[in-house]
């Protein structure tokens, strides 16, 4: 069971046993490896008037500081006006000089979501949405991590913790809890039913910022494990996409005796040979049509859509823009990928999608509130995981592969990087979003993923 190191006293030897491939991922990524400078206790970030913690009686807290706090969210209506004061005062750039979106997000879909966002969005729907659901707070490692713990009206539900990624939040699961906690309305059986854990990343949503280096996906991994243990959880299953990804992946390889399985819908499981083949060559002519459409997929984003993750794997303090400008803000996020990109732009067209307008700036507006834009960025500095690169999972593995990811791993290569796989589906839609995109199918999948534990 292979685990990764974290200090910039390794890094010689890690390149050493993985070749230029290493060199290749730290070259891409701008990923930098750093003193991890241990698991001190951090300081919680307040969010000043941003929530309201509702205190718990004396006989919930234990004695060993690890109370579990109800949580409800209460924006001031101040910080509403504000938001929509900036927006109004919005200074636009020129339009870009290509009829698409080659230049960067385009100026007439930013002013049509400003107009919206200004006029039209309804901040208390999503807020009375989240507060409709179990929301608590509970310090780890000297942090407050925010999270929704929902649990089923069935017996013998099967645990499971959903992780969110960058730029999203806990808004992107919001519409599978139901499915999943409560089958038999949605088309399931009660032998169906989970009970649901959704936390907020570090520096993400509602909970904490950590005022210490060292919060990377091991450590949040390692995190989320105290959690479900604290919730009373000693087996479960998990699932992620995106940042998802590499701390499900870690769950697994940290605590192989407590994860079941995990499903992953972003995979690491991009065969070496192929890396390499992206430095600048061709692709191997023994590539099946999945494979080359991944290979495809890989090429255009390492050499098209790679801005953002350099930018905050390298400079996230330099985004001060994003925290103080909610177009700059939203014109970040919705720079994330082409798919996703030319989604949002179409909802905002008018256009029919899996997302609405409504959905879109619920989880900008999330960002905004709680002040979280740099310090979410601060993941990708503190990152020292190469992205997509196998990370030794031996435990069973399921994988969701959607069409508009931001490449759809091949079974092939799954049955590579996972010698347990016990589900692969490849998808007819969906994108790097998948359960906020299409929760029915999501749905489906981890309901097929996690059959056997039952």
């Amino acid at each position: 069971m292979r685990r990764f190191d974290l200090t910039r006293s390794n890094m010689k030897t890690a390149v050493g046993r993985c070749g230029f491939l290493n060199v290749l991922l730290y070259a891409i990524f701008g990923i930098i490896l750093l003193p991890a400078a241990g698991h001190a206790q951090t300081a919680a970030k307040q969010k000043e008037t941003t929530m309201t913690q509702v205190k718990p009686s004396a006989s919930a807290i234990p004695a060993d500081g690890q109370a579990i706090r109800p949580f409800r969210v209460n924006i001031p209506e101040s910080e509403l006006s504000d938001l929509r004061k900036r927006i109004k005062a919005a200074r636009w750039p020129s339009r870009e000089l290509v009829p698409d979106g080659t230049q960067g997000v385009q100026l007439a879909t930013m002013q049509k979501l400003a107009g919206f966002w200004q006029k039209d969005y309804d901040w208390r729907k999503i807020e009375g949405r989240l507060n409709a659901l179990p929301q608590f707070m509970t310090t780890i490692d000297g942090v407050d991590i925010h999270f929704i713990h929902v649990r089923s009206k069935h017996p013998n539900a099967l645990p499971l913790i959903i992780t969110h990624g960058w730029p999203g939040s806990i808004i992107e699961e919001l519409k599978v809890i139901d499915p999943l906690t409560n089958p038999t309305a949605h088309g399931g059986s009660a032998s169906d039913a989970f009970d649901i854990v959704i936390p907020s990343m570090p520096g993400y949503g509602f909970s904490g910022t950590p005022n210490e280096l060292g919060w990377d996906p091991v450590r949040i991994a390692r995190a989320w494990e105290v959690l479900m243990k604290r919730l009373g959880y000693s087996k479960f299953v998990a699932s992620g996409g995106d940042w998802g990804d590499p701390i499900t992946e870690q769950l697994a390889v940290l605590y192989p005796s407590q994860v079941l399985g995990i499903h992953l819908n972003m995979p690491a499981a991009v065969p070496p040979e192929i890396f390499k083949a992206l430095q600048g060559g061709d692709p191997p002519a023994s590539l099946t049509a999945d494979e080359k459409k991944a290979f495809d997929q890989l090429d255009f984003f390492f050499k098209n859509g790679l801005s953002y993750a350099q930018e905050m794997s390298k400079r996230p303090q330099t985004l001060y823009a994003i925290d103080d400008s909610p177009i700059g803000l939203a014109a970040w996020i919705l720079d994330h990928d082409a798919r996703s990109y030319e989604l949002i732009a179409r909802v905002f067209d008018g256009k029919t999608e899996g997302l609405t307008r409504d959905d879109i700036l619920d989880n900008i507006t999330l960002y905004w509130l709680t002040k979280t834009g740099v310090s979410s960025a601060r993941l990708y500095w503190e990152n020292k995981l190469p992205f997509f690169v196998p990370q030794g999972v031996t435990i069973p593995v399921a994988v969701s592969a959607f069409p508009d990811e931001l490449y759809q791993a091949p079974k092939s290569w799954a049955e590579r990087a996972f010698p347990k796989l016990i589900h692969y589906n490849r998808l007819p839609k969906g994108g790097h979003f998948a359960s906020w995109e299409q929760p029915e199918l999501f749905t489906e999948e981890i309901r097929a993923a996690f059959k056997t534990f039952r």
